[in-house]
């Protein structure tokens, strides 16, 4: 009996924290709407505190943060709305309007054709899309290959066995996929600037040389950290290090 009141109680708790964050989601998109941009912003991070997040929120956020003039902000969460869901064109296009706002314009290095592959087709979907996509095709390669097995037919068996070495080939190459994409996004770490303005050093010492300045909203690559400094990338092939509270990791 104790139980049972114990899972009754957990439901029901459960129930009252998907409605809460679901009611500030509500009244936080009313507030938008009357154009009080810092409350709603308030509200928004609440449910991002109760790690109730979503491409929607985040996409929101962004929105609050660009109709405050906060650069930084705003190119961090359309980035983190993206993260959640790449095929979200609002986030996209704002994302866009966004970055004309920072002072930094970096050329990026050209790509190969492999990269741009990469980026327009396998990039359009998270590594649990693709990993999702590969348990499908291993569902449909054995029932493929069950139907060849017990077909009795020639023709049919010649059709379920060319089928299933295809879905067989297309299951190898979402494993890859899903792997490639899992790798990259654990390695491949981000951040935004948040500082006004950054002094990059060529070594992670205050009394380092500068090689470059940044400015709010430049989108960087982290690939080191060494104390209270992250080693950064730019688009362009500069490397330098900055403090680690001048940045935000996505």
């Amino acid at each position: 009996m104790n139980k049972i009141i114990v899972v009754l109680f957990l439901l029901v708790s459960s129930f009252s924290f998907a409605q809460t964050a679901d009611d500030l989601f509500k009244n936080a998109n009313a507030l938008y709407k009357e154009g009080n941009y810092q409350k709603a912003i308030e509200l928004y991070k609440q449910i991002e505190s109760k790690k109730e997040v979503s491409s929607e929120l985040y996409y929101n956020l962004g929105n609050a943060y660009y109709k405050l003039n906060k650069v930084a902000p705003s190119i961090y969460n359309y980035e983190k709305a993206l993260q959640l869901d790449p095929l979200n064109e609002d986030a996209q296009n704002n994302l866009i309007i966004a970055n004309r706002l920072t002072l930094d314009r970096i050329e990026e290095l050209p790509r190969s054709i492999f990269q741009k592959i990469n980026e327009s087709i396998f990039q359009k979907l998270t590594y649990n899309s693709w990993a999702v996509i590969t348990i499908i095709l291993s569902f449909i390669a054995a029932t493929l290959f069950l139907l060849f097995y017990f077909s009795y037919t020639p023709n049919k068996k010649r059709f379920y066995f060319s089928t299933s070495i295809l879905a067989f080939l297309l299951l190898i190459s979402g494993l890859a996929i899903t792997f490639t994409q899992y790798n990259q996004t654990k390695n491949n770490v981000k951040a935004i600037v948040f500082s006004e303005e950054v002094s990059v050093k060529n070594a992670p010492t205050t009394d380092a040389n500068e090689v470059f300045f940044l400015h709010e909203g430049t989108k960087v690559n982290v690939l080191d950290t060494v104390d209270n400094w992250r080693k950064i990338k730019l688009v362009d092939g500069k490397i330098g290090w900055v403090k680690n509270s001048s940045i935000k990791l996505l």
